[in-house]
């Protein structure tokens, strides 16, 4: 990875691999103790975008003035798939397989934006881009059979939640990429739009179908997941900022982002233990899922082509 990039943008990328690694273990605690997922999806999400608007009311003399149908539309599909449905299966996945799987599996979100750009924008597939997908398919591998995570057990098929959860982070973050590209959005803005759509995504599934797995769930799952969403606020706008930067290329933020899985493992070590293993397969794998989204997103400036 092409570490000569500013040190603003490191820190900037760095910053949400931190929080990202860590948030997956508080919330598989209130998960256990009688949260759920639409609960979780939807608490985070209303108290982000709840930060977004009071920061565009203090920050924006103008918010949302000079984006265009188009620019607008791209962030709130990004919301809409890449944030509610990815939020959802996140908190899913983590559920079944516990926090340091789940993590580690998200993190192969570079595998499906790869397979977007070389299916449907014809991008040529690198030797290094080619190495790091094999690497990543040979850590979900190692995962599958760690008999790590959630202590209750889990079956193969219930890495397919999380894997949903990469593929719809990485439509997501194909899309705010192109549209922060426009010049047309601050990362505020695009963030705000991208969180207020999962909003509305959410909250329409809630109103129609999931009001009993919202309502009347321990009062301490609400606290623990507003945290999150609290912690959640920060990351996506640091990210944001960073990919906004005019050195903010996916190849350097992304590699640094999907270092979450290796901070949740050691989070889930010291405050998982009586609801995950980690073993030393969930730890390999996790390395190597790693290892692979860095190869996948920045290939060319670690290997040559």
């Amino acid at each position: 990875m092409d570490l000569s990039a500013p040190p603003a943008v490191l820190l900037l990328a760095f910053l949400p691999a931190l929080m990202w690694g860590f948030t997956p273990v508080i919330e598989k605690r209130a998960l256990s103790d009688g949260g759920t997922p639409l609960q979780a999806a939807f608490t985070v999400v209303v108290v982000d975008s709840s930060v977004y608007l009071v920061a565009l009311a203090v920050l924006q003399d103008d918010p949302f003035g000079d984006l265009t149908l188009g620019t607008l539309a791209v962030f709130a599909a990004a919301g809409a798939v890449g944030t509610a449905l990815g939020r959802l299966a996140i908190f899913a996945g983590n559920a079944r397989v516990g926090a340091s799987i789940s993590s580690a599996v998200v993190s192969a979100r570079p595998l499906f934006a790869t397979a977007l750009a070389v299916g449907f924008l014809g991008e040529p597939l690198t030797l290094p881009t080619g190495l790091g997908i094999l690497v990543l398919v040979l850590g979900l591998g190692v995962l599958s059979v760690a008999k790590g995570g959630d202590l209750g057990g889990w079956s193969g098929r219930d890495l397919l939640v999380p894997l949903v959860a990469a593929a719809a982070f990485a439509v997501g973050n194909v899309a705010r990429r192109w549209g922060l590209s426009a010049a047309e959005a601050t990362p505020l803005e695009a963030v705000a739009v991208n969180e207020l759509a999962a909003l509305v995504t959410l909250g329409a599934y809630v109103a129609v179908a999931g009001r009993n797995r919202v309502l009347g769930r321990p009062r301490r799952s609400y606290l623990v997941f507003a945290v999150s969403g609290l912690i959640t606020a920060v990351a996506l706008l640091s990210m944001f900022t960073a990919l906004s930067h005019p050195e903010g290329r996916i190849a350097v933020v992304d590699p640094l982002i999907a270092t979450a899985p290796l901070f949740t493992v050691v989070f889930s070590w010291r405050l998982l233990g009586d609801l995950e293993r980690v073993t030393r397969g969930v730890v390999v794998g996790a390395l190597l899922v790693v290892l692979g989204a860095a190869l996948v997103t920045g290939g060319p400036a670690l290997l040559p082509g």
